[in-house]
């Protein structure tokens, strides 16, 4: 049995927002998580850490993070506020780092706004939904 809080066995919910947006900055820029890290002075497992909400990120090391990466500060907390606003980040902020870890949800999330045609939009959320239930009876089945 485990008896560390919760607070130590799971990363905060913010850090994993700020990890996600950090290596979804890193792969829109096609920048490896070594060449980040040489820029930073750092090991490329410390940018693992970060990215995957491990390790947190100082602040100092967001504003270097944010230089080396040419974006705002600002950029790492947008959709936070979101999330938090419906409950999300005290439980349901996991799906999304989940997502945005994998290279086709990197992929997925980086495309997704360029379809501008909202019928086509839709019909690709239906498609994945209906693929998910699919998924979903293929485990009732097992």
């Amino acid at each position: 049995m485990n008896d560390l809080p919760d607070t130590l066995r799971h990363p905060n919910p913010v850090d994993l927002h700020v990890g996600a947006r950090i290596r979804m900055r890193r792969k829109i820029l096609g920048v490896s998580q070594e060449r980040l890290a040489e820029d930073l002075g750092l090991t490329f497992q410390q940018i693992q850490k970060y990215e995957r909400g491990a390790n947190r990120v100082s602040a100092s090391k967001l504003y270097e993070i944010a230089k080396s990466l040419r974006s705002s500060v600002a950029y790492f907390f947008e959709g936070l506020a979101d999330t938090a606003s419906e409950g999300m980040a005290e439980g349901g902020e996991g799906f999304v780092h989940d997502f945005l870890m994998t290279p086709e949800g990197l992929e997925l999330a980086s495309l997704f706004p360029r379809i501008t045609k909202p019928k086509v939009r839709r019909r690709i959320l239906e498609l994945v939904r209906s693929m998910a239930d699919d998924e979903d009876v293929g485990d009732d089945e097992a």
